[in-house]
């Protein structure tokens, strides 16, 4: 189970991480302290919404037990496939980066909090899967947030160097796993 959570973790990762390499190509000093800033603000959201959305399908469950594995593997294909959709669009659109208005002070911060809880409501419709099958969600959601934590500290440290490319890669790659991951529960409940 250790290595289904830590895939889904690296999965969830990734939209925070095409944010992260998207703000340190934009930053004029993407250095630790901004990086432990970002990673700080995407983990503990990564790690709160899977806990909200856990909550929320646990109220739910004895609705829906019968039927529990598809929603899961719903949830999963829908967040996975919109992750796979916007990585394709993305590659479509044109590959010079806008960065935007320089922000600072309290405009920045509220434009990182308000990314990090965008690229985390992925994360609340997984844990609300979650909650139809045996898992312990409080581990699961700290490694979630531990690994978004390193993976966006990362993403600021090298954006610079490889900008928003690398991103799409990182989306379409964690979209087709958190994909696995739903028909891994839905093969686990119906047939295995």
């Amino acid at each position: 189970m250790f290595g289904t959570s830590l895939a889904l973790a690296f999965s969830l990762s990734m939209d925070s991480f095409a944010a992260a390499l998207s703000r340190g190509a934009c930053s004029r000093r993407p250095g630790l302290p901004e990086a432990m800033r970002v990673g700080m603000a995407f983990g503990v959201a990564q790690c709160a919404m899977p806990l909200i959305g856990w909550a929320v399908g646990i109220a739910f469950a004895s609705l829906v037990e019968a039927v529990d594995h598809w929603i899961a593997f719903g949830l999963l294909l829908a967040v996975g496939g919109a992750m796979i959709r916007n990585a394709i669009l993305d590659s479509e659109e044109d590959e010079e980066s806008d960065c935007g208005p320089v922000r600072s002070g309290r405009s920045e911060w509220l434009a990182l909090l308000t990314t990090a809880v965008a690229t985390s409501i992925d994360a609340a419709a997984v844990g609300a899967g979650l909650a139809m099958v045996d898992v312990d969600m409080v581990t699961t959601a700290a490694l979630i947030g531990a690994v978004t934590f390193a993976v966006a500290f990362g993403g600021v440290l090298i954006g610079r160097a490889a900008g928003s490319r690398l991103g799409r890669w990182a989306e379409l790659a964690g979209g087709l796993v958190l994909i696995g991951i739903g028909a891994k529960i839905l093969f686990e409940h119906t047939i295995g």
